[in-house]
């Protein structure tokens, strides 16, 4: 009885366009559009070029831009029966030709899970029908009564999203016949249970689509004087078509002033409203300066080739970069000169050149095999410095960099030192300092502050101020917990402005040499991709983004703190999304008595008293899980399918200080692992509406490599998904192009002669036994970082072991999966391997993955 009470309660929000478990669900509302009046063409001749005779079907293909209904205002509604009366065309008195019109008319359909309906029209009119923008069916008949009137049926099989269905009719203006339109949808009798709702506008779920579809900022750069700034567009289409451009904008009016051409990436030069940038020549390149206003171009360099360029700040000297390649071996056969040999940059070297603007003469500057690269300019244009990177495999970390000085009129060269540890050097603005990047075991540990028997990460990045003169080195992130991205010392301040990993945020901080404080600015958003100020006023530009909305560009008044928003192109399209913010929640981890951040998201339209499936996600490697917005794991999505989402920050996460960093070094998943079960415990206990028997987990890479060992540890999830994810850490550490030199990292100094019980004891694979978890792997065919066999020998091993597993390779893709179609093909496999194993609704999953 309680049963049937609440089915018959839900059928009754019929007012609302919503129906539960219906047969039938008839559409209600539509938006329409005026009436968009039409001519029959002048009949020059009664046959066209294919000796068809012209026929008023036709005048529906007419084109029409669907933004009409989409911005309409009206609305109708259906009366008895659920009919719609629509109008008919009027006759134009004075072109009696102009008798038929155009309507367009536009419902959304939004279901909660994968679904089969189908979408029923019965209309006297001619019609086309469109979904999501593309024509599904079409009718050219036209009938004087609904009740002779031809229906239109289509197959629907709708994924948990928005699908924009508009109808576009032909009207006519018979006074005797009826103008009539009735639709309804059915949903497969399997599938009466699926919420499916009708609507005309507001909030819509979020979808991976709104990831990679849309506009946005790739880029912003500010003039040295502050006048002008530079934003990089890209624009991604629904289909995966991408375009790219540089806009030019005034500061003070935001108004674009000139747009570059596709393939153009300008660049400021120092202290001067000019622009440079490299184009194709005859046969090389060109370097073109472009005078900003005047827009007037010049070209310094000729037809030369080079692959880098960096101008001096006087505009009198150009440093330029060019590559040669070890000569291969001849025929079929290739001698692999070194472990890193097997990836194709190994064989470039780099070398410099100085090319003279005035005279024009070009002369090598760096010579031999050894890589030469800039880091910088000084600013009064005399002198540059230099590195040189040589491999040294036999001892880690299996590089050896020099820092060197070179006086770039006399050409000579002062080594000012050797270290593995810093890669790159930047000039103070008063040239008696460096300011230097790299990481804490630099200058034997100058820099480190971790405990007694920890080793460095040395992906939690630090820097240093070396003096010119009397070589001494301050290490002044030592006690700053913050690992550091990159920093800016500014010309108009003499303060460095500092962008730094801060926790799962990305913030700035500006650090004063002469104080040795730090202080961090308030901007509006949580991760800050880049910040610059300008040389010759108070004045800086960044980028930012948060987990709920893209990126913008933001002014930033230095002296004021005022900040002023400049762009925000994915504005509109973030309006149309009903987004579930994240709300923060930390733990203290038995283990290392240390408080574990984290943060989750809720289900849309979430209800307490509810229960609700939960996914579990966490770091890929070192990094933090940061409130981006846009990434190939989007939080948000997820919550948008119905999941409560959880995120945490376990140890061995850069961002919140070098002690807890180190502890992601030599450890692979120890105590990482506990900290993710205990902290999964403790939030379903903390939060009754999960349901502990519903729970998901998923990661990548390394991440990846923690869902397989999680498994071998627990057996709390009820699903688990695992990417391009290590099953054996002695296979990846010799196999994969970047092994080597990750594994100097998380597993330094140990390798698997001198250290068997880590690379087997942690190891996934060699515990395959004790995983219990249906465990989807996921691997790009071509992948160079974790070779497929590491997803191969674990869905082997799973597979003898009878173990529930699957096995997804993604053709053509390497660690990240870049092409438009296949990203789109990837989540919707996760999606539906979550749907099957969380909420029982395996249907998605069968439907991707039928059996054979």
């Amino acid at each position: 009885m309680k049963i049937y009470n609440t089915l018959l309660l839900l059928s009754l929000v019929l007012v609302n366009n919503t129906l539960f478990a219906q047969k039938e669900i008839p559409v209600q509302k539509m938006k329409a559009s005026t009436l968009i009046p039409l001519y029959d063409p002048i009949l020059i001749d009664s046959l066209d070029v294919n000796k068809k005779a012209f026929e008023t079907k036709k005048l529906l293909q007419t084109p029409v831009d669907f933004e009409i209904v989409k911005e309409s205002s009206n609305t109708i509604s259906a009366g008895k029966d659920s009919v719609f009366i629509m109008e008919k065309a009027s006759v134009d008195t004075k072109a009696p030709t102009r008798n038929k019109a155009i309507q367009l008319f536009s419902f959304n359909i939004d279901a909660d899970r994968y679904c089969k309906a189908e979408l029923h029209f019965k209309s006297t009119d001619m019609l086309e029908v469109y979904i999501d923008g593309k024509k599904e069916k079409s009718k050219d008949t036209r009938e004087d009564s609904l009740s002779k009137a031809k229906e239109l049926k289509l197959d629907l099989s709708l994924e948990p999203r928005r699908y924009e269905v508009i109808i576009k009719r032909l009207a006519e203006s018979k006074d005797s016949s009826e103008y009539k339109l009735k639709a309804y949808l059915k949903p497969a009798e399997k599938d009466s249970m699926a919420m499916i709702s009708l609507s005309l506008d507001g909030k819509r779920r979020m979808t991976f689509n709104d990831v990679i579809e849309g506009s946005r900022i790739a880029s912003s750069n500010l003039s040295p004087s502050g006048e002008y700034f530079l934003i990089n567009m890209w624009t991604t289409t629904p289909g995966g078509k991408s375009v790219y451009n540089h806009e030019l904008r005034d500061y003070k009016t935001n108004q674009i002033i000139y747009r570059f051409p596709s393939g153009v990436n300008p660049q400021w030069l120092n202290d001067k409203n000019q622009l440079i940038y490299s184009r194709a020549g005859i046969n090389d390149r060109d370097l073109v300066i472009l005078d900003v206003p005047s827009f007037k171009e010049s070209v310094i360099v000729k037809d030369m080739k080079f692959s880098s360029f960096n101008m001096s700040p006087d505009g009198q000297m150009l440093i330029m970069s060019q590559r040669e390649e070890i000569p291969a071996d001849k025929g079929d056969l290739k001698r692999i000169l070194s472990p890193s040999d097997r990836s194709g940059a190994f064989r470039g070297r780099s070398s410099l050149y100085l090319y003279n603007v005035n005279d024009k003469s070009l002369q090598q500057i760096t010579y031999g095999k050894t890589n030469t690269y800039l880091s910088d300019i000084s600013p009064d244009s005399k002198k540059a410095l230099l590195f040189t990177s040589e491999e040294i495999i036999t001892q880690r970390p299996f590089r050896q960099s020099t820092l060197m000085e070179l006086d770039l009129y006399t050409l000579e060269l002062d080594t000012l030192f050797q270290s593995p540890s810093i890669s790159r050097a930047l000039y103070s603005p008063d040239m008696k300092d460096l300011l230097l990047f790299g990481d804490a075991d630099a200058f034997n540990g100058i820099g480190l502050n971790i405990a007694s028997g920890q080793t460095a990460n040395t992906y939690d990045k630090q820097m240093f101020i070396y003096n010119l003169q009397s070589k001494k080195v301050d290490p002044i992130t030592k006690d700053f917990d913050p690992s550091i991205v990159n920093a800016q010392w500014s010309v108009y301040d003499n303060l460095i402005y500092v962008r730094a990993e801060d926790k799962e945020y990305v913030n700035i901080y500006v650090y004063n040499p002469d104080n040795k404080k730090y202080t961090k600015l308030d901007l509006p958003e949580e991760i800050i991709a880049s910040f610059q100020v300008a040389d010759k006023q108070p004045l800086a530009l960044f980028r930012g983004e948060s987990h709920i909305n893209a990126y913008r560009v933001y002014a930033y008044e230095l002296k004021s703190k005022k900040t002023t928003l400049l762009a925000d192109p994915f504005k509109e399209q973030l309006a149309e999304l009903d987004l579930s913010p994240a709300q923060k929640w930390t733990f203290t981890a038995t283990a290392t008595d240390t408080e574990i951040d984290g943060r989750y998201y809720l289900p849309l339209n979430f209800d307490p008293k509810k229960k609700y499936p939960m996914i579990v996600y966490y770091y890929g490697g070192t990094n933090p899980t940061s409130r981006t917005f846009e990434s190939s794991y989007p939080l948000p999505v997820y919550a948008a399918l119905g999941y409560v989402v959880y995120t945490l920050e376990p140890s061995g996460t850069t961002g919140y200080g070098q002690e807890f960093s180190a502890r992601h070094v030599n450890a692979w998943g120890n105590p990482t692992a506990a900290e993710i079960i205990e902290g999964t415990q403790l939030f379903c206990e903390a939060h009754p509406f999960v349901d502990k028997s519903k729970i998901g987990c998923i990661g990548a890479s390394y991440g990846g490599f923690m869902t397989q060992y999680l498994q071998t540890q627990t057996d709390i999830f009820a699903a688990a998904v695992s990417h391009a994810g290590i099953s054996s850490i002695s296979s990846y550490w010799g196999e994969g192009y970047w092994g080597i030199g990750y594994s100097s990292v998380a597993s330094a100094n140990s390798y698997p002669w001198n250290n068997p019980d880590l690379y087997v004891k942690q190891s996934p694979l060699f515990n395959a036994d004790k995983i219990n978890t249906p465990l989807l792997l996921l691997h790009g065919t071509v992948d160079t970082n974790v070779p497929i066999g590491e997803s191969i020998q674990m869905y082997n091993a799973l597979k003898i072991l009878g173990k529930p597993v699957e096995f997804i390779q993604v053709e053509g893709e390497n660690h990240g999966i870049a092409n438009y179609k296949r990203r789109i093909e990837w989540n919707k496999t996760i999606y539906a391997w979550f749907a099957k194993w969380l909420k029982e609704q395996p249907e998605w999953w069968e439907s991707l993955y039928p059996e054979r």
